[in-house]
């Protein structure tokens, strides 16, 4: 028999049926689910038909990420140490600038930073470890001893660069490669306790866009986050220390990306919270017709509250005070005018 898939269809009304459940203890609701067979078939179903198991996944509550609550969205900003990022290459690799952005990300509405010193656009080559941990963990330090509470990721595919992170004040590990890259990421993340993003990603940033091929991106991008929050949990890491990320751009082109987005409630059935990162994405230009990736924070907002919509939890951006603003008012319409700003 083909495997089956259950995609809850997220609501946010606040007018609930009686057989409303809650998805993944957050703002949204469902009370049916897309029942998909691989290759075959696709019904919208009562969720009652739901097993046991998928049910439970879809309805339990997350867990906290990095001291977080999962039940509202939260906004994690992106701070690039690099001189080569996409959109903002060389705007912050100064130790002076990279302190002054992150406390301005924070107070223009950030929960979270999430600081690289490796450039992952497409194209993008290999940078030494000991250069990426010389941009990195230096300026958490800093921000630690200047009294920097916020929590800190390490968007990094290199144990030894996470480690050091760690070492300055890290909170949470970002890792676009699933730790498939590095495979030391996997007994880092089990030592150290602390949640991992785990993304999928086809092929490495350099020739990664070369040609994206798949058979069905949605459920294949499902299968493979599945395989490795299983190896994940067969090292010790539990399940509610993990979150997953579709991996918007990295190896899809604007049909899978846009099909992934559509599909996106389909990965609460992990049971983990879902990380969006579709800052100033390609597709996000091509579509919005914003050629400069600097221009193209009215299409991000966009695409976030469309996901916001399906349930998704955190949402990695550049443009952190135009996504809160509407985040803000999203928020107010649907969860409630102040009732959203718990921690």
């Amino acid at each position: 028999m083909s495997k089956v898939y259950y995609r809850p269809i997220a609501r946010t009304d606040t007018a609930r049926s009686e057989a409303a459940l809650p998805l993944a203890g957050g703002w949204c609701w469902f009370d049916e689910v897309e029942w998909i067979e691989r290759g075959g078939t696709r019904e919208v179903l009562p969720a009652s038909h739901l097993p046991e198991d998928v049910l439970e996944r879809l309805t339990t509550r997350r867990a906290p990420v990095a001291g977080l609550g999962m039940e509202r969205p939260r906004i994690m900003g992106i701070l690039n140490l690099t001189p080569d990022s996409f959109s903002d290459g060389g705007l912050f690799d100064d130790p002076e600038l990279a302190l002054e952005r992150a406390e301005a990300l924070i107070t223009a509405g950030a929960e979270i930073l999430d600081i690289g010193g490796e450039s992952t656009r497409p194209g993008a080559q290999e940078v030494p470890v000991d250069e990426e941990i010389e941009r990195t963990a230096p300026v958490i330090a800093t921000l630690r001893d200047m009294g920097f509470e916020a929590p800190i990721s390490i968007d990094t595919r290199k144990a030894l660069v996470a480690d050091a992170a760690v070492e300055a004040g890290a909170d949470m590990f970002n890792d676009v490669s699933a730790m498939e890259f590095d495979p030391e990421m996997v007994e880092l993340t089990a030592i150290t306790g602390l949640p991992i993003c785990l993304m999928h990603a086809q092929g490495l940033p350099e020739t990664m866009q070369d040609d994206p091929n798949y058979g069905d991106v949605l459920l294949e991008v499902y299968d493979y986050l599945e395989e490795r929050i299983a190896l994940a949990e067969a090292h010790g890491i539990s399940r509610d220390k993990i979150v997953v990320d579709p991996g918007i751009g990295f190896g899809k082109t604007l049909e899978h990306n846009l099909t992934l987005l559509a599909g996106l409630s389909l990965f609460h059935t992990l049971g983990c919270p879902i990380l969006l990162g579709v800052s100033r994405k390609r597709f996000i230009g091509e579509i919005g017709q914003a050629p400069e990736a600097r221009n193209r924070a009215p299409g991000t907002l966009a695409v976030t509250l469309a996901a916001l919509g399906q349930g998704a939890q955190i949402h990695r951006v550049h443009d952190v005070a135009e996504i809160a603003q509407g985040l803000r008012l999203w928020e107010a319409m649907t969860i409630g005018y102040g009732e959203g700003d718990e921690a």
